[in-house]
């Protein structure tokens, strides 16, 4: 290879991580690949074979099914933490109550392997939020939201954020509460 094309394949994978790092921060990336990497175990223990020596011992349940049912649905809702992260609480959720059944149902969650990861990777897709704007302060005071229409957030404007009516801080002397007359 010429010096070209190795400079050429660094600036390709290079734009290729910067876009994979800004796909990765508009969802819950952490919590869907864990909740992908807990449905594995989950599936797989029930229907493995682990020979020692001439013996063979098989970890096949009656519930072999249900963990089959149960890993599936976990690789699932993992994926779509990832490609629909508008419906991360749902999924978030769903993998939480999935990975606490396949403590019953599957081989105590596949060695807590699976339950943890499931249970870790619900509870990041559950808190992930998007990520805000920054707020830019245009002509006449206003914010940039405001100018799209959208409601300017409490406090934006440098006022006090306290809305209970009893911080001391009121210029009136009623101490934030409003008279009827």
């Amino acid at each position: 290879m010429s010096a070209e094309a190795q400079a050429g394949l660094g600036d390709r994978l290079g734009r290729t991580r910067r876009s994979f790092r800004g796909w990765r921060g508009q969802r819950p990336f952490w919590g869907g690949l864990l909740t992908l990497l807990g449905g594995i175990p989950i599936m797989y223990f029930p229907y493995a074979n682990l020979t020692l020596g001439s013996m063979t011992i098989r970890m096949s349940t009656t519930a072999g099914a249900g963990s089959l049912i149960i890993g599936v649905l976990l690789v699932v809702l993992g994926l779509t933490l990832w490609f629909q992260p508008m419906s991360r609480i749902f999924a978030g959720v769903a993998a939480i109550l999935l990975a606490l059944v396949s403590l019953v149902v599957s081989n105590f969650g596949g060695f807590v392997i699976g339950f943890l990861l499931s249970l870790l990777g619900g509870a990041l897709g559950i808190s992930w939020g998007p990520a805000r704007a920054a707020k830019q302060e245009t002509d006449g005071g206003k914010s940039a939201d405001a100018l799209n229409g959208e409601p300017a957030v409490a406090g934006a404007g440098g006022g006090s954020d306290d809305l209970s009516g009893t911080s001391p801080n009121g210029n009136d002397g009623t101490n934030g509460r409003h008279r009827a007359g």
